[in-house]
Parts: structure tokens; sequence; C-alpha cells
């Protein structure tokens, strides 16, 4: 279902951007290209946004800017979009970022979807080879469809960075943001009201300038802007590096009774090169493309002189199974990091993604992280820069995502430490090959020590599925600080229900301030096509949810966004109302009465509620008019 604009008649105060068409993709700025917000003067250019870093994050960054109708530049020292797939499983909660903009169907109709392609997660001795273990993946498991089905109008999806990232920079592109590539952020400075960038041009060695007044930091995990701003970072000790060999193999007799995008290939009974220990086998594009990701053992050591491609090429070969012909594309290497920035941000310069936060890549976490990121930081970029808030309302932008960034390094990195329990019970830890041997076989005896090994096998594979289960640690964000308003809850805000049990595993749906707006869907008294309540809040207003005796609310919504000249958008949901509660999920989960008020963020998260309503439209106005000054600063 595609994202869908609330009828107009229910938005108050609500000013629609123009849309612009812009060319894109230039090296060096000239004057025939300048405009109002762009100007070439002593080799230099003005521009609002500078957003250092062309990836999910950046690309992501201005595509949400675009659509608050803001212009700018965005620069990357590459070449182009990513020429390897590396982030690809992409999640509900970062997918809903995207539908916001009406990107949603397109990159679907792109990504590989449910049980044709995601169905399992897989540990084989090959991929033709024999099976020790699977498990249901991303929202396949019978027992967790609805758990999915009911957090979002989305559904997760692989989509490999290749080919997410020319959408997003393409779409930016015609919003208004103009891209260059081969272009190096050098270093900046700043004045009162002013941050002066030193750019080069990679192609023509030439420098210039450009002065802007917000610099955005998405240049991943090399970040200059993050190394020159020196923010500090807490770092515990990585866990290895990784060696990524993307394979065009076809695979498809294969794949039809080992349905699933991951694959763990171990193989204890044989040696194995230092290089290449074990490793995951990661569907591309199915089933002709394939990542073959390489852990090494504890003897590698690079600096004596890298595998030649005759070994990658046989390891391979060693991990397919049969003699299916391969072609090696390319061979990158990566780390295992724990890193994350304490704080995102300093006066008029942010940063996100990989800049501020860096782990590997398994729950899924990283590009669907970015985009969250850039996801709450554009709109209150726009309400700032428009007068619509205060800039205090800018610094809660750190304080709201750095403890998501925390939470995403430790779980990611958590979930890789725990594939040592399965390690461990198939027998890869050993260095003796005879050791290996023994317990693979013993894992075949009928004795009490087979019995207990395959017991540690059951329970380690299934606590894999906080990895490839994780909707709580995709779904459950939960802010606080001047961006959310509490005061008005008689408690403090507590995760009750399953995730109270686990809180990495399931997901509450909740309205109390700071949660992600629940997700339900509605309808008309006379049916028409269904709507979430993700696709009526958003789109760059505040949005108001109310239901039968709540017309002070929607009175009100209309007067405080004269006053503030802040969008806000009412709608009652219930009994012939604006919307129809037709599965009475709405009323499961609101938390506040019929008459109650729900004030919902542009970026769809819970800013304020009130149980019901007050004793008349003026008290609602007072009421609303001091929450909104609240949160937006003034």
């Amino acid at each position: 279902m595609a994202s869908i604009l609330p009828n107009t008649q229910n938005t108050v105060g609500e000013k629609r951007p123009n849309e612009a068409s812009v060319n894109t993709v230039d090296k060096i700025p000239t004057t025939a290209q300048a405009t109002e917000s762009d100007k070439v003067e002593d080799n230099s250019i003005d521009t609002e946004f500078l957003i250092v870093g062309a990836g999910p994050a950046g690309a992501a960054l201005a595509c949400f800017l675009g659509s608050h109708g803001l212009k700018g530049i965005m620069i990357s020292s590459a070449p182009g979009t990513a020429n390897t797939p590396r982030a690809h499983i992409t999640n509900m909660a970062a997918l809903e970022c995207l539908r916001d903009i009406g990107l949603y169907e397109e990159l679907q109709k792109l990504g590989s979807t449910g049980e044709d392609h995601m169905q399992h997660t897989r540990w084989c001795h090959s991929m033709a080879g024999e099976e020790y273990a699977r498990i249901h993946s991303w929202g396949n498991d019978p027992r967790r469809k609805g758990d999915y089905e009911l957090a979002s109008p989305c559904e997760p999806f692989d989509l490999p960075q290749t080919v997410m990232e020319p959408v997003l920079v393409r779409h930016a592109a015609l919003k208004g943001f103009k891209c260059r590539f081969d272009t190096t952020l050098v270093s900046f400075n700043e004045n009162p009201g002013l941050i002066t960038a030193t750019i080069r041009d990679e192609i023509s060695k030439k420098e210039y300038y450009i002065r802007t007044k917000y610099l955005l930091g998405a240049d991943g995990a090399r970040s200059q802007v993050v190394k020159q701003l020196n923010l500090p970072l807490a770092v515990l000790p990585g866990q290895g590096m990784a060696i990524n060999v993307l394979v065009r193999t076809d695979l498809s007799h294969l794949v039809k009774n080992r349905t699933g995008n991951l694959h763990w290939v171990m193989q204890p009974d044989r040696e194995h090169p230092n290089f290449g220990w074990m490793g995951i086998v990661r569907m591309v594009n199915p089933w002709n493309e394939w990542m073959f990701i390489l852990f090494p053992d504890r003897s590698y050591d690079r600096s004596q002189g890298q595998p030649s491609i005759e070994e990658y090429r046989k390891r391979v070969q060693e991990f397919i199974g049969d003699d299916t012909p391969a072609e090696i594309l390319n061979i990158s290497t990566w780390y295992i990091n724990e890193i994350v920035a304490e704080k995102y941000s300093e006066g008029n310069i942010f940063c996100l993604g990989d800049a501020v936060h860096r782990h590997p890549p398994l729950n899924g976490l990283g590009s669907n992280t970015c985009i969250q990121d850039a996801f709450n930081l554009a709109w209150k970029l726009a309400y700032v820069h428009k007068g619509l808030a205060s800039p205090s309302l800018l610094s809660t932008y750190s304080s709201e995502r750095q403890p998501v960034g925390h939470s995403i390094i430790t779980r990611a990195n958590q979930a890789y430490r725990d594939h040592f329990h399965v390690w461990e019970a198939l027998g890869m830890l050993p260095t003796d090959l005879a050791e290996r041997k023994q317990i693979l076989e013993e894992l075949r005896s009928a004795t009490p020590q087979g019995s207990n090994r395959r017991r540690s096998l059951r329970a380690a594979i299934k606590h894999t599925s906080h990895e490839f289960h994780g909707l709580g640690i995709e779904m459950n964000q939960h802010y606080q600080g001047q961006g959310i308003y509490t005061a008005d809850e008689p408690h403090p805000y507590d995760q009750s229900g399953r995730v109270s049990e686990d809180k990495v595993l399931h997901h509450e749906p909740s309205t109390y301030p700071g949660s992600r707006l629940p997700h339900v869907w509605l309808n008309k008294a006379t049916p028409e096509e269904a709507i979430s309540t993700i696709d009526i809040a958003g789109h760059g207003v505040f949005t108001i949810f109310t239901g039968i005796g709540g017309r002070g609310w929607k009175e009100a919504a209309g007067a405080v966004a004269e006053k503030l000249n802040v969008p806000i958008r009412a709608c009652s949901i219930g009994f012939r109302q604006d919307w129809e509660d037709v599965y009475f999920e709405w009323e499961s989960v609101r938390g506040v009465e019929e008459s109650g008020a729900v004030l919902v963020r542009p970026d769809r998260f819970v800013a304020w509620r009130a149980s019901e309503a007050l004793q008349d439209c003026e008290a609602c106005e007072g009421k609303l008019l001091m929450v909104m000054r609240s949160i937006l600063g003034f």
C-alpha cells in the first residue's frame, strides 16, 4: 500500500512546499548552475544545508529535507553510489520513514521479500551439502508473522545497498539537492551563524569553499566531520575482521529446499585456510549473485601478505560444495567494531549514521538506523530553519538518537557473540582437526555426551532468534527530553507485556509519550481502501488523534496552528467519525478515553496525550498551546 496523504479537510494550518526539479551530479559548481540558495562568488558557494556523504544516511537526509521544500548540496568522496551491496536487510522502522515520502512501493518492487527469499537462516557444511540447523527469519516464523503484521503497514525485505542508494540519490536530486561525487570535505571552520567548508574536487584537484548554515556529517566510519569536531567516542574492543567476497554464481539449483538469504558455512571436519575459517553466504540477487563473508582465524595476519584470487576462488568453491562455476567480482575487508559517539552534534553541525555508530551487520540494524537518524533530524532542521521552532529543538536530536545508537551497537555485537555458542556446539573452536572431527561425530552419537551437545546446539540456534526476529530492538525506541511532554502522565514509562519478558524479541505498541505511533488499519463507514494511522500522521506535520467527544481538541488544533503558524492535522477515530476503527484495534492501543487526544510529531513519535477532553474548547486550546510551545522550545 502506497503512502496516502490524509484528507486536506482534516489538515489545519498545513503549508505544502512547492516541488522543484533540478539537474543532478555535477563535479564543479559554475555560475550558470547557481540558484538563489546556491550562489557562486569568489570561488565560494552559499547554501543552507551541506550534507557530507551520500550513503543511506546522507541520501536519506537529503530526501527528507527535500520533502520539507528545503534545498542544499550533498557531496561524496566516492566516485558514485555504493559499488558493493554492503547493507541489505531493510526493516519496518526504516521503511516507515521512506514511506512518508512515497518511496516504499518503489523500493519494495526492487527488493526480495518474504518466504520466497528470506524464509530461513541456515547452518550447513556447504551450500550443496549437509545442513546442521535452520531457523525462520525476518518475520517468516509462523509464530511471529502476526507480530510483524500488527507492528507496521510495511513488510521487511532484502534490498542491497547498491540498489537502494541510487533511488535515494535520484529522489534527493529531484527534490532540490545537488549531488557531487568525487568531492571531498577537506576541513571546515565556524563563525557565528556560518560554517565555511573547504572542498576538493578529486578529478581536477581544485579546491573551493561552501558556506553553509548547517553542516551534516554522514560521511561514514572514517568521518572527517566527527574527527575535526573531536566528538567523544565510546570504544569497546573490536572482534576482529571479515572479508567480503562478491561472487557471481548461479545457485538456483540449490535453493529450492534451502530457501533463505543467509547461510552460515562451517566445515569442522576439514582443514581451512587462515583467511577463511568459516563464513556466511549471503544472497545479493536471487539466485545468481552472492556475498561470501569470510571470517579469518586467530592466526591470520594481513601484514604477511594477501590471499591470491585463486585462493579466494578455491575457498568459495569449497563453500558452494559442488562444481558450479563462480566468478569473483570484488573483495573488500571490514572490521567488527563496537563504537558509538557519546554525542551526535555540536552547534549547527550534526552527525548521523556510521559516522556516530559502528557495529557489525548482525540484526540488520546498520542502514536502517542511519535512515531513522535522518528522519529524526530532518523535521527538526526544517522547523527551526522555517522559524516554526526554537533552535533548542535541535538539541533533542542527539539526546534522542544517541541512546538508540548505543543500544544497536550493543545488540549487534551481542548477536555476534551469541554465535560462539553455535560454533562451540558444532566443534569449530578447537584448533586440532582430530578434536573437531570427534565433536562432530559426537553430535551423531547415542550417548549422554551426544545428547548434551545436541541440546546445546538447539539452545544456541534458538537463541539466534534475537538476531533474526529482533522486532523489539527494531521498533521499541523510546524518546525523552524537550521534544516529548510527559508532565500529564500519572506514572513513569514502563514497558509491559511481552516486552518486559524480552525487549529484543518483542514489540508492544503504546501511545505513552516518546513511543512510536502504533499502526492500526482504519477505514470509512462506507468502506474504501484501508489506511494506516502511520499514513495519516507524518508528512511534515503534527497530528492529533481524538475520538467521539473530542471536538474540543480538533478546534484547539486549528486555533493553535494559527497562533503558532505550525501545521497541525486533526482527525477523530471511532463510530461514524473521520475514520472507523474497523477492527477495534485503535481502542485497544490508544491509551486514552474516546474524548482524549494523542499528539504525534512529524516523525510519528507520540509527543503528548490527554486522557480525556477538558471542560471546554478554550481549555483544550490553552493546554495544547502550552504543550506545543514546550515541545517546540518557545
